[in-house]
């Protein structure tokens, strides 16, 4: 009988080496790599909270049990869920911990001599043995350096090799990972985006309870915001008579900073930038300019109401809430810029421009929902419980009755969306990018080879060999072989 032997159980430590081997080797960091990219996935599917908070509640009201399950397994906020980091974080580790020790060796390698010549040069691929010449050792001595190999010198023989390139841009390929991944965290951690809708002659100051959304990473607070001031000027946009397509848009500002005032123009390229934070031309819309007033002619409501391009042509939706009457009141409106009709769609815009501007509206009234507390879209009413009153439309300087009021549309302002953006990783992920196209391609392009010459009674021996079968080392070795002989 067979002797069972017990084998002896990992302790701590050794169970701790073998966790960190296995987390720390190239193949993990694939895995991890391949997972990040799936679990990114719901986060381009499912609206996220941080970003558009309304899709989410209608996604709850539309689907609550399948939200609640969403809600659980934060689906939602993706990309700040415990599950991504934890993904992202031992991605991170699983790099570093296999790429810097790699770096090393590799850096050691490339400073030590290539490997000595072997006994047996007959037995190595491209072998090749001819009658010796006078001074064959210094012909290719003088080839390997004209080539850039990195020579070893023994009594009677060469040692060449070349193509560490390879294996340098492999490592710079996952080194610039690591970096972009710095430049991301940084991003997400002391970042900030908002976005802010500024009608042409009205200012943008940059404090929070100005911006129409406003995100910021983990350890920035809204203390930070530097202060400044943009006030819209003027807004052109300039597009195609044929195909309706922008050609261009360009938005003159006053800017008030640090206490100095400049007038600048902001284009869809050409950003404001202010320290460390920049203002980018985003979008672009009109905003129509109302008055609402009851049946004693008292003003309710008055001024312009942005509306959200729907289409090339700037057809907008939008929402005109007068909440100051009894019962509270409701526009449910359209607004196309070029006016005309087609039978399947109705009013429709055939051109982005301001030629033919016309507001068409439903009028409701009821309980708008205003003080229940529950967030919801400025540019949507909910008329579930609401009585329509009315069904109209007006063009700049008409006024349309309806029971218990008037609505005239005064005129019509561009404006403008501004995106504001503190980014502090961005530079680190751009150069990591960079980085990461010129390893791979050096990687892919690069060839590790070696090549030994010996000089002996019966004549002299070249070998060659290619690290992983690449091609081109029989072409190298008959130059080589050709230029010892003096052929070329």
């Amino acid at each position: 009988m067979t002797e069972q032997r017990e084998l002896p159980e990992l302790g701590f430590v050794a169970l701790s080496r073998y966790a960190w081997r296995q987390l720390t080797s190239m193949r993990t960091a694939l895995i991890l790599l391949m997972l990040m990219g799936i679990a990114a996935i719901p986060g381009s599917l499912i609206p996220q909270r941080p970003i558009n908070p309304m899709a989410v509640r209608d996604f709850f009201s539309s689907n609550p049990e399948l939200a609640r399950w969403y809600d659980r397994a934060s689906l939602f906020e993706v990309y700040a869920s415990p599950w991504f980091s934890a993904i992202y974080i031992l991605l991170f580790i699983s790099l570093i911990g296999c790429v810097l020790p790699r770096s090393v060796e590799h850096y050691k390698a490339m400073l030590a001599k290539p490997p000595a010549t072997p006994k047996n040069l007959a037995r190595l691929a491209h072998y090749e043995n001819f009658s010796a010449t006078p001074g064959a050792l210094e012909r290719a001595s003088s080839w390997f350096s004209k080539n850039r190999f990195r020579v070893r010198v023994e009594e009677n023989s060469l040692s060449a090799e070349k193509g560490y390139l390879r294996e340098t841009g492999n490592l710079l390929f996952h080194l610039s990972l690591i970096l972009i991944l710095i430049g991301v965290s940084f991003g997400s951690l002391f970042g900030m985006n908002g976005y802010a809708i500024v009608n042409v002659g009205e200012r943008f100051i940059n404090v929070p309870t100005t911006y129409d959304s406003l995100s910021f990473g983990k350890l920035k607070s809204d203390n930070s915001l530097q202060p400044f001031q943009i006030k819209v000027d003027k807004f052109l946009a300039k597009y195609d008579p044929k195909t309706s397509a922008p050609l261009d848009y360009t938005a003159w500002v006053t800017v008030t900073d640090e206490g100095k005032t400049q007038k600048q123009t902001i284009k869809v390229n050409k950003p404001l930038t202010f320290g460390n934070a920049r203002v980018y031309l985003q979008a672009n819309g009109y905003s129509p300019v109302v008055t609402v007033r009851d049946e004693l002619k008292n003003v309710v409501f008055q001024g312009p109401v942005p509306f959200l391009p729907q289409d090339g042509n700037l057809r907008s939706i939008g929402a005109i809430k007068v909440p100051d009457v009894q019962p509270s009141i409701g526009f449910v409106a359209s607004f196309v810029p070029t006016n005309a009709r087609t039978a399947s769609q109705g009013a429709v815009s055939i051109y982005p421009e301001l030629l033919d501007p016309k507001l068409l509206f439903s009028i409701w009234e009821g309980d708008l929902g205003l003080d229940s507390g529950v967030p919801q879209s400025v540019y949507k009413i909910d008329t579930s419980t609401l009585k329509q009153i009315g069904l109209g439309s007006v063009k700049p300087g008409d006024t349309y009755n309806y029971p218990g009021g008037s609505i005239t549309l005064e005129t019509v302002l561009p404006w403008v969306n501004l995106q504001v953006v503190q980014d502090p990783g961005k530079s680190y992920a751009l150069i990591g990018a960079i980085l990461a196209i010129a390893g791979l391609l050096t990687s892919l392009y690069g060839r590790r080879r070696r090549i030994w010459i010996r000089v002996t009674d019966s004549g002299v021996e070249v070998a060659g060999l290619a690290k992983n079968s690449a091609p081109g080392l029989e072409v190298e070795v008959n130059k080589f072989i050709s230029f010892v002989k003096g052929e070329r």
